[in-house]
């Protein structure tokens, strides 16, 4: 388990699920909840019923665990395989996968659905990664006018790691490296250093201190990482990132799902 890791899953998806939430982007309105709990270390059976109304990321936990034989889908394993990455991913089947996603999306997507299908090719595995660069439509609109604020949504969106520099305050100085478009790839720029927020109000999601790695959510350090923990996180974007380019590179662009 991570260092600053709680075993507890319900609270480990709190830490994650927050940062969106806040700002009303997915899930009830429930983000002081989420961040009262984060920071208490207290989960309970609320907890966990805010959790099962993040209908985004709920169907995804839910088929990790059935995949693996889990009967929780908030057990800190299947938490841990959705946010940053682990072996139970590999678990889940190509047919499974693509089951769940024409369930959900097939209908809302008629003519277009052939195209979105096309994904389960590439044998994408069921990371939150692949939810941002598959299923949300901000990769179909990098080519349009919105290329700038899509490209931003995808970077925040994104589960991603850094290095804690300094620490003052409710922030810290991370150093992470940014997502760049060139016109046709998605790719990762150079190491930047920018500003994350590490607490509000008094609470916090995780204990930070300089020279840590975290995962950060839109601008929220959620976790910090261990080696293995890093690893994971840094394998499953750079397959996320190498299943998007490949669909660029075949597909036309459209904007899939709002």
């Amino acid at each position: 388990m991570s260092p600053g890791a709680d075993p507890c899953g319900p609270l480990r998806f709190a830490r994650f699920a927050y940062p969106p939430n806040a700002l009303g982007y997915c899930g009830p309105d429930a983000h002081r909840d989420l961040l009262e709990h984060a920071d208490a270390g207290v989960s309970d059976p609320d907890l966990r019923r805010l959790a099962a109304g993040f209908d985004g990321a709920w169907p995804w936990l839910e088929l990790i665990a059935h995949a693996n034989g889990i009967a929780d889908p908030l057990d800190a394993r299947v938490v841990e395989a959705y946010w940053v990455g682990n072996g139970l991913l590999g678990r889940v089947r190509v047919a499974a996968l693509g089951a769940s996603l024409e369930a959900r999306f097939r209908d809302r997507l008629g003519t277009d659905w052939p195209w979105f299908a096309d994904t389960v090719v590439h044998r994408p595995r069921p990371h939150h990664n692949f939810h941002v660069f598959a299923v949300t439509p901000w990769v179909g609109l990098l080519r349009g006018d919105g290329a700038a604020p899509a490209l931003e949504v995808l970077d925040r969106c994104r589960i991603r790691w850094g290095r804690v520099l300094t620490v003052d305050g409710d922030h810290a100085v991370v150093r992470t490296a940014r997502l760049t478009w060139d016109g046709a790839r998605l790719d990762l720029g150079p190491p930047t250093s920018e500003v994350a927020t590490i607490a509000r109000d008094g609470y916090a999601l995780t204990p930070v201190a300089p020279g840590d790695t975290v995962a950060l959510h839109w601008d929220w350090v959620c976790e910090r990482l261990d080696p293995r923990t890093s690893a994971a996180l840094r394998r499953e974007t750079a397959e996320q990132l190498d299943l998007v380019n490949r669909r660029l590179a075949v597909s036309p662009l459209t904007a899939a799902l709002g």
